[in-house]
């Protein structure tokens, strides 16, 4: 393309005496109206008393003058682009000074364009092309022409241009409707070169400067360089199609080119090299959460595979069948069978919801309780699905509390492969069951944004992970915490704020609502007396009193759980979990706006660990929650230990091997070790061998199957017999029946069986089944004297029956 503009397409000339359109030179962005005598342009329609003149060719040789008019001076280095000849309309049209149309053969009208373009006319001259007017030309190319207004429109007159000022074009009237009249430009002024338009679209008028004032494009070049015709210098705004813009002050160059450098004015000149994008910081608040990514899949699926193999393997042989296992089974087995919530008087000692999930899994299998061997073995399989589903949370959310895939993969780890984890994960116990739902309810609160659904699905599974099991009330201030935070400051906060409480409290208000209709929900006379309790009917909010002061002591005494059971199957998870606690908060408090995810991680664990240290009643599987909140503070700390040392000159080299090395490292030591039982462990003489959890040689459960054997086969169906609660389902479900079988707590306490069935006397009873540990069991639960009976019917009985594996063991006794 030259670098001087020519007209986009020279005057036709009249009969007498041709002009040509370059015989007066205009500035940019400047029209002219057609002298009279001149013939309209070829394509056009003569205008009111002129006959056009078809005969005589356009004079392209006519060359425009390149000489600037006086008292008008061009900056260093720019050539001012000669005027265009105005439009003619057809034959009854009204024009206005100012606005130009070009007829087209057979088109429909269409948006002007502006005449501020800078074209390729000398070429598109020399090779005998036409350019229309208002359009932009291509090298090459044929334009197309613009399109015409209807016939018999008048559109709106512009206002009048003082002679020597630079008027912007014009947005051209749609048929039917007029336009706005333009602004005039003040004397002495110089518009800025508006953006060269595609044709048949409309774009913006340029801004004009105040008198005397030039504006300087975006980006100033050096002297002696061009910007590429037809670009949109850069103003600092743009301004919208067709509206007037304000006088604007003086601007000054924004960036200086170095000399000999290309400015990047126009699109056509040379892009300057881009830095690359950063994404997003992290932030939990916020929900800028990295991409998984392939590695972090990878963590994923051998994290869900570990967890399959530690807590599948073994599944139906280990641990042994305990008392709760049997109670939540058979209460599920009432669900199903009675259409009832137990199959004894339901006292509201805790929420429905955890075995009535056990019913909904049960029912639909092909045997149902029986589906894999007996009832515990069914709920046991649930239980596995449930741990894989929870593997999968804590994963995610550990990764997004973090923003680091090695924190949830050490924290995936440990809830695996931890024997606390696998001796209690796979027990049958409401505790894993809000597990889950709290890890879903968190996870809902995780998303990237905070919608209206994930609001009310984190609310909901909260309700139903307190009407699971009453203790998770205790992770409800970090969840709340949680919430504020990431609806802070948005538009939807208020909404999303009352919203997830009221999901919360749904599931609650139907159990209350259930206890209300059975006029179950208070105790007669509203009687809160726990050495009397209501003898008339059960009530849910006289239980939920008399279980806030239960107590029990200590769990730091010699005797307590702390030592006799939790700590010897896992001394690492605990006492190096309680520090990553403490850590996590303290680096949560320093910063809560860029730690927030510390903060929430240390919270959780702190809520529940105080629940298990106020000194109510805990048994040795209310530790079961605490260990993926545990967890999930150590691989948070791990993660931020590990990137601190990274920082390290010393060591920068091996970063990305070191990151992965250290932990494995660990692991393997963590497994490698008998003293902390994870693999291996040292028995009680004194040998290493495999851990009991994976040693496949142990069946602890086969005791209790040999113990159900010798019962089918030597006592009677209709024999009264007192058992341990482990094994109901086997002798209810599974024929014969033995429908006069009942717990030693059943037995001592539910007046039905107690007062109709043994009428509280020792020689009613006819076989004691004794489980591990139901002696002691018995003596606890005789503090105000009720199982007196069944202990003497013990101390009045045979043993026909036993069996003694390590520190097990099961007996069946006859009472004389």
């Amino acid at each position: 393309m030259s670098d001087n503009t020519t007209p986009s397409r020279p005057a036709a000339l009249g009969a007498e005496g041709r002009k040509t359109a370059a015989d007066k030179k205009t500035a940019p962005n400047e029209s002219t109206t057609p002298t009279e005598g001149t013939t309209p342009a070829e394509g056009t329609a003569p205008a009111e008393g002129t006959t056009p003149d078809r005969s005589a060719p356009p004079d392209r040789s006519a060359a425009p003058d390149k000489s600037a008019p006086p008292g008008k001076s061009t900056a260093p280095g720019k050539k001012t682009a000669s005027a265009r000849p105005d439009r003619s309309t057809a034959p009854g049209k009204k024009t206005t000074p100012g606005t130009s149309t070009t007829p087209a053969k057979g088109t429909v009208p269409a948006k002007k364009t502006t005449s501020d373009k800078s074209t390729a006319a000398a070429k598109n001259a020399a090779a005998g092309r036409k350019t229309a007017p208002g359009d932009r030309p291509m090298t090459g190319r044929p334009t197309t022409p613009t399109r015409s207004t209807a016939p018999g429109k008048t559109t709106a007159p512009n206002k009048s241009a003082t002679p020597g000022k630079t008027t912007a074009p014009n947005k051209s009237a749609t048929p039917g409707k007029s336009t706005t009249p333009n602004k005039s430009a003040t004397p002495g002024k110089k518009t800025v070169a508006a953006k060269s338009a595609t044709p048949g679209k409309t774009t913006a008028a340029a801004k004009s400067t105040a008198p005397g004032q030039k504006t300087v494009p975006g980006t100033s070049a050096t002297p002696g360089k061009k910007t590429a015709p037809g670009n949109k210098p850069m103003t600092g705004k743009t301004t919208a199609p067709g509206k007037p813009t304000a006088p604007t002050k003086k601007t000054a160059p924004t960036k200086k080119a170095a000399a000999g450098k290309k400015t990047a004015a126009g699109k056509g000149a040379e892009a300057p090299a881009r830095r690359p994008r950063r994404g997003p910081r992290f932030s939990v608040a916020r929900g800028w959460f990295p991409p998984l990514g392939t590695k972090g899949r990878i963590a994923l699926i051998l994290s869900l595979l570990t967890g399959l193999v530690s807590h599948g393997y073994h599944l139906f042989r280990y641990p042994l069948y305990l008392t709760d296992e049997g109670i939540y089974m058979q209460r599920a087995w009432s669900v199903v069978r009675e259409t009832s919530l137990s199959p004894y008087t339901y006292d509201y000692d805790h929420a429905p919801l955890g075995w009535i999930t056990l019913a909904g899994w049960a029912f639909p299998l092909p045997k149902q309780f029986e589906a894999f061997g007996n009832a515990i073995n069914t709920g046991r399989f649930l239980m596995l699905l449930v741990h894989i589903a929870s593997v999968y949370l804590l994963f995610e959310i550990a990764r997004r509390l973090s923003g680091s895939v090695l924190a949830a993969t050490v924290t995936s780890f440990l809830f695996n492969v931890s024997p606390l984890a696998v001796y209690f994960q796979r027990q049958v116990l409401l505790d894993n069951l809000m597990i889950f739902w709290l890890l879903l309810s968190l996870f809902m609160l995780l998303r990237r944004e905070v919608t209206i659904r994930s609001v009310f699905g984190g609310g909901m599974a909260l309700g139903i992970a307190l009407i699971t099991k009453e203790n998770a009330i205790f992770f409800v201030p970090s969840f709340v915490y949680l919430l504020y935070r990431r609806v802070k400051g948005s538009a939807s906060s208020r909404f999303t704020s009352t919203l997830w409480p009221f999901a919360a409290a749904t599931p609650i208000g139907a159990y209350v609502t259930y206890a209300l209709l059975k006029n179950e929900l208070l105790p007669s006379g509203f009687d809160f007396d726990l050495n009397n309790p209501p003898a008339d009917h059960v009530s849910l909010l006289y239980t939920l009193w008399w279980q806030l002061n239960r107590n029990q002591g200590t769990l730091f005494s010699h005797t307590g759980l702390l030592q006799t059971s939790w700590l010897v199957r896992d001394k690492f998870l605990l006492i190096a979990g309680v520090c990553a606690m403490v850590i996590c908060l303290w680096i949560g408090l320093r910063d809560r706006k860029r730690n927030l995810g510390f903060l929430v991680a240390g919270t959780l664990a702190l809520g529940y660990a105080f629940y298990l240290v106020r000194g109510s009643v805990v048994l040795d599987f209310y530790v079961t929650p605490l260990i993926p909140m545990l967890a999930l503070n150590l691989g948070m700390v791990t993660d931020r230990l590990l990137k601190g040392t990274f920082a390290n000159r010393f060591i920068r080299g091996a970063h990305s091997v070191t990151r992965v090395a250290v932990p494995s490292f660990a692991a393997f030591l963590l497994l490698a070790s008998p003293a902390s039982g994870y693999l291996v462990h040292t028995n009680t003489e004194g040998h290493t061998q495999i851990a009991d959890q994976y040693q496949s040689k142990i069946n602890l459960t086969g005791m209790q199957h040999a113990q159900i054997a010798w019962v089918r086969k030597h006592v009677p169906p209709n024999s009264r017999i007192i058992m341990d609660d482990d094994l109901w389902g086997e002798l209810h479900d599974i024929r014969p029946f033995y429908p006069y079988a009942h717990s030693h707590w059943n037995a001592s306490s539910d007046p039905d069986v107690r007062d109709k069935l043994f009428k509280k006397r020792w020689q009613n009873v006819d076989y004691i089944i004794m489980s591990n540990k139901m002696r002691r069991s018995m003596m606890l639960n005789n503090s105000d004297g009720r199982e007196n009976w069944i202990l003497q019917a013990l101390r009045n009985s045979t043993r026909v029956w036993s069996v003694t594996e390590g520190n097990i063991r099961l007996e069946i006794y006859r009472v004389q």
